[in-house]
Parts: structure tokens; C-alpha cells; sequence
């Protein structure tokens, strides 16, 4: 049964390391001139693979050729990784565009909306009252 204690270790750990390299060792325009975020990171109970949850302030469009992008870097990535910190073996490593947060705020809006409506029929209701 995996350690949860040490995956989540494992994982802040990835985090932190993998958010300095896009930071400051990837050299490569989109990510830089894009807020880039790591979400979330899915780390394998065996420690060998590793789904990287990407959010960015940048369009839909923008933020797929941002996770082509990390994903033809992979390796380059994986390897300073190794470089970084003392693994036995550095997890595989895939990204994704996390979507949760584009979902979230839709939600927010339908529900705004839904409060301007029905705070503009409670309005109504009572202008036609009196």
C-alpha cells in the first residue's frame, strides 16, 4: 500500500522544483510572456508517473500550445529534475491543461446572473405592488 505521507511529500517537492525550472531554466517565449501556474499534481502511488495540472490567465488556445509546448520539453524537464533531487528514479512526467479552475469561474458567473435576475424581479414585483 503506498505511503500517502511521502507522495504528498514527493509531490510539493515536484512542485516546487519543476515550478523554478519553468521559472528560470526553460527557455522558451509563450511560457515566459504567460502566467504559468501548476495547479495540481497526480503522482503515481508507485512513484513512477506524474500528471502536471497547468492553469494560465492566457486563452484557451494560448494555454494548449503552452501545455504542447511543456510536453515537447518533457525531457528536458525530467533531466534537470534529476539534476535538482536525490531520486532513486525521477517520475515520467505528462502535462495537462487543468480546466477545473475555467469551469469554476462559469459556475460563478451562471449564479451572478441568476442573482441579477432574480434581484431585478423582486424589483419588479414590488414597484408593480405598490
Amino acid at each position: 500500500m503506498p505511503n500517502n505521507y511521502r507522495i504528498a511529500k514527493v509531490s510539493s517537492l515536484l512542485k516546487k522544483e519543476i515550478t523554478l525550472i519553468l521559472q528560470n531554466d526553460l527557455e522558451n517565449d509563450l511560457i515566459r510572456d504567460n502566467f504559468v501556474n501548476i495547479s495540481k499534481i497526480d503522482l503515481s502511488g508507485d512513484l513512477q508517473h506524474c500528471k502536471i495540472y497547468i492553469t494560465s490567465t492566457a486563452d484557451e488556445k494560448v494555454r494548449r500550445d503552452i501545455v504542447a509546448s511543456l510536453n515537447t520539453a518533457k525531457s528536458s524537464i525530467r533531466h534537470s529534475l534529476g539534476k535538482r533531487i536525490e531520486m532513486r528514479r525521477v517520475p515520467e512526467i505528462i502535462f495537462k491543461d487543468d480546466v477545473v479552475l475555467d469551469k469554476g469561474l462559469s459556475v460563478l458567473k451562471l449564479l451572478n446572473e441568476l442573482k441579477n435576475k432574480n434581484q431585478k424581479n423582486n424589483f419588479e414585483e414590488k414597484n408593480a405592488n405598490s
